[in-house]
């Protein structure tokens, strides 16, 4: 049997039925599964309930990002939702982050992993110092916005691996980091995600955990592609 805690599998799908039938598919094998801004703006909170009545748990990757007021209820209509992992971007500042540490510390719930976007997977050197008109290195970006996640009482961050090792180096082991743009060699074609890596490299320079996409849902076999991302996992 495929299983491993650390993937989470990305329901980057249009529809409710595309993504129920993922869960199906895939709830034997997979522990996490992502429901982002795509699928949940068209489908709303019942395709949360479809992921938590799977048994799997549920990773929202809205991305909060907005007045802490407005974080707050969020975050709170989240837990309501009953999702077990957050994402917010760290350039929100600490008073945001904060407002998002203070509505899961009110629902009780210990176990909710909250995790700041550091830089976006898609974003290359020369964006990177065009985007935010900084000298800094996008090494020094990734840790100044770690280094606020952590502050402000976050659980870890979403990063590349590329910056796997900096921020674990910096910020500690127990700092969760949360990996996207994962692919496997020569299997996909290029796409919008820039900064990518394989499972191996991911796991084995320390991610917690690994979100993957389209090479398990555009895969003729999904289960298939499970079973080749965990054994390289493991291999790691």
């Amino acid at each position: 049997m495929v299983n491993s805690d650390k993937l989470i599998t990305a329901l980057d799908v249009d529809t409710y039925d595309a993504a129920a039938a993922l869960v199906d598919t895939l709830s034997p094998h997979v522990k996490w599964f992502k429901v982002g801004a795509h699928l949940f703006t068209r489908e709303g909170p019942r395709v949360c309930a479809m992921v938590k009545d799977s048994g799997a748990n549920l990773f929202l990757d809205l991305k909060y990002h907005d007045i802490p007021n407005t974080v707050l209820g969020a975050v709170r209509s989240a837990m309501e939702l009953e999702a077990d992992m957050l994402t917010l971007h760290a350039s929100g500042g600490e008073k945001m982050l904060g407002a998002a540490r203070r509505a899961v510390d009110e629902s009780g719930r210990n176990d909710v992993i909250l995790v700041a976007v550091t830089v976006l997977t898609h974003l290359n050197i020369d964006d990177l110092g065009a985007l935010f008109a900084s000298g800094n290195s996008p090494d020094e970006m990734v840790l100044s916005l770690a280094g606020t996640a952590r502050r402000a009482g976050m659980t870890g961050v979403v990063a590349s691996a590329r910056e796997l090792r900096l921020i674990k180096g910096e910020l500690g082991a127990d700092f969760k980091v949360v990996t996207p743009g994962i692919r496997l060699p020569d299997k996909n074609a290029p796409d919008d995600q820039v900064r990518v890596v394989t499972p191996e490299r991911a796991i084995g320079d320390g991610a917690d955990f690994i979100v993957v996409g389209r090479p398990i849902i555009a895969a003729p076999d999904p289960v298939a592609a499970c079973r080749e991302i965990v054994d390289r996992m493991n291999a790691a």
